[in-house]
């Protein structure tokens, strides 16, 4: 049977300030990627969502950002790649040790927003923020988009790799993600959404923006959780997964069951 990880960012609220809804979320995703108080989120917040996922059996990733608040880190920055190490390190680091607090193990790092996008064509940012994946332990898996910097940063450095595509964003021809201000850049509808995604663990392939197909091998699949349709869109794609024969399995359960 076809595996698949279904991931959502999550724990993106901050102080009394709500975003998401990751109780709902977490009900029908298998690993979530956890905010780490640069970008979005705060120590409580953290602590507070590592809980919720143990609680519902979901595996907990490191979601590091730019220290943008302001900007949701979604704004690029300049930075040396000694600079993103410790970024990375400093951040995935602090949810690693909430979750060994909760009985967990941090299962993946990915990075966030506009440092995922940079990093992703920029070889030595990739390597930069897998040395720091790799210190973190040698089961923790960096995950990245799919055909990226991330996956040859990953093989260069020896360590687990999750080649990940996403739900509710379209793609270029060229396999990166559509500007967000850009005409194409989101799916809305879930069974569009949910169609796309079946199609891709089947047979390998999603339409680009322009029409054409674009070849991909994912371990992991994204739904995003800051927007008015994740909760439905998370629970489409999930039905629809599994009613096509695919089992939705964290990366770590995949692996062992032979599916990753």
């Amino acid at each position: 049977m076809a595996t698949i990880d279904l991931n959502s960012d999550l724990g993106e609220s901050f102080g009394d300030w709500k975003m998401g809804m990751d109780e709902e979320v977490m009900g029908s995703v298998s690993s979530s990627n956890i905010a780490c108080g640069w970008h979005a989120g705060d120590a409580s917040i953290m602590v507070k969502t590592v809980r919720m996922a143990k609680a519902q059996g979901v595996a907990v990733g490191a979601h590091p950002g730019y220290p943008d608040l302001l900007g949701f880190g979604r704004r690029n920055m300049t930075c040396t790649p000694d600079e993103l190490y410790a970024y990375t390190l400093y951040q995935a680091g602090a949810l690693a040790a909430i979750c060994r607090s909760e009985g967990m193990e941090l299962q993946h790092v990915k990075p966030h927003g506009a440092m995922y996008n940079q990093a992703a064509k920029d070889p030595k940012m990739a390597i930069a923020i897998a040395r720091a994946v790799q210190v973190l332990g040698r089961d923790v898996i960096l995950m990245g988009l799919a055909g990226s910097e991330f996956e040859k940063a990953a093989a260069e450095l020896g360590i687990p790799f999750a080649a990940e595509a996403f739900v509710d964003r379209g793609y270029m021809p060229d396999g990166s993600l559509v500007p967000r201000n850009q005409p194409g850049a989101f799916i809305h509808d879930p069974n569009e959404a949910a169609k796309r995604m079946v199609r891709l663990v089947k047979e390998g392939v999603v339409p680009a923006a322009d029409g054409s197909l674009l070849h991909m091998k994912a371990h992991s699949i994204c739904v995003h959780g800051d927007n008015p349709e994740a909760v439905r869109m998370a629970q489409v794609v999930r039905t629809t997964l599994e009613e096509n024969g695919i089992a939705v399995k964290n990366l770590r359960s995949a692996a062992l069951s032979g599916g990753v």
